[in-house]
């Protein structure tokens, strides 16, 4: 009998991690690195550590793992392996070595189960370059899978959160909507095409869009995961001591999300932890439908990446112009229907 893999987890993917918060107070209290070498560590809320080895490289260091996301063991595989590799990507950086991180109820799944996992992982980096050099296993009646990803990159071409600038653009590159059709899966709300649609979108690597942040000259880079569209454009504009205006009406949809989004069955536990968090820095503007409020605090999985860029160079990376960083209280979020005024 073929056991569903999301039935044994009690989120999903990003869905499952601790909110955001949550961990501000906690990670707030922790010493700060003293090392010289140290470039980003976690004051930021960046995607990676970077360390400096020479005058030309410096490594960036990330870890990630999660509960399933879908039930096909292989496509987990990619999709967990394609979000820790986003790390890497939205540090300006080169995925090089991989470790898989493995948590498994052997003798519940099986072998097979795990070997798919674990192939859907190491087509996920080869594609990206980097070679999976090893890993870690415990049992654990609830599955989860990820890895520990080492980049390279010149330390004076690190992306942060922490250099966007008044009047940049705020491009998206991938659509939303990962944990909302997570939990329509969970129950059974969600048919094989919307499925099909997501993994599609999980499984894309950052590489590309990467490149043409770099290309473009971006001045902040980040992904677009667990915390929503609006946590993580918050930890960007933060970092960058500026505000952030987002145009609800622009932010990309997986086909049929925000259908599921007109209710609240297919609403993800991480999806309303961002929401709640959303609330003390977010200010809605009147007439931003619920769905759409709904789909920018999204819990997404392996989402895209969120490049805040020049205006004028903006069409140089292929997405959503979604917003813009602005003059304002560091961290602050306006959501409007119309596009920002020039």
């Amino acid at each position: 009998m073929t056991v569903a893999l999301t039935s044994l987890s009690h989120g999903a993917g990003c869905g499952c991690k601790l909110s955001a918060a949550a961990l501000r107070p906690i990670l707030a209290a922790l010493p700060r690195p003293t090392d010289p070498r140290v470039l980003v560590a976690a004051d930021t809320a960046d995607d990676a550590g970077v360390v400096q080895l020479s005058d030309e490289i410096a490594i960036v260091q990330t870890a990630d793992f999660f509960t399933p996301i879908v039930d096909d063991p292989y496509a987990f595989g990619r999709i967990a392996a394609a979000n820790a590799l986003s790390d890497v990507y939205a540090m300006g950086g080169r995925p090089v070595c991989a470790l898989n991180l493995v948590a498994y109820p052997l003798e519940t799944l099986g072998p097979d189960v795990l070997r798919e996992i674990l192939r859907g992982g190491a087509d996920a980096a080869a594609a990206a370059g980097a070679a999976v050099v090893g890993g870690h296993s415990i049992d654990d009646p609830e599955p989860k899978y990820g890895m520990a990803v080492t980049g390279v990159v010149h330390p004076n071409e690190v992306l942060t959160n922490a250099g966007g600038l008044a009047g940049d653009a705020l491009v998206l590159t991938k659509p939303l909507g990962a944990g909302t059709v997570a939990t329509a899966l969970k129950r059974g709300l969600a048919g094989e095409g919307l499925v099909a649609r997501a993994v599609e979108v999980m499984c894309t690597l950052n590489a590309a869009a990467a490149e043409q942040a770099r290309a473009a000259g971006a001045h902040a880079l980040t992904d677009v995961t667990g915390f929503g569209l609006l946590g993580h454009v918050h930890e960007l504009a933060e970092a960058s001591g500026l505000a952030a205006e987002i145009d609800a009406a622009a932010v990309p949809a997986i086909d049929g999300v925000l259908a599921l989004l007109e209710g609240e069955a297919a609403l993800a536990g991480g999806s309303k932890r961002n929401r709640a968090d959303a609330e003390r820095f977010t200010m809605w503007a009147d007439g931003v439908p619920e769905p759409r409020r709904r789909l920018v605090c999204d819990a997404m999985t392996s989402g895209g990446l969120l490049a805040a860029v020049a205006p004028e160079r903006a069409g140089e990376v292929e997405g959503a112009l979604v917003g813009r960083l602005v003059a304002g209280a560091p961290g602050a979020i306006e959501v409007r229907l119309s596009p920002p005024s020039p």
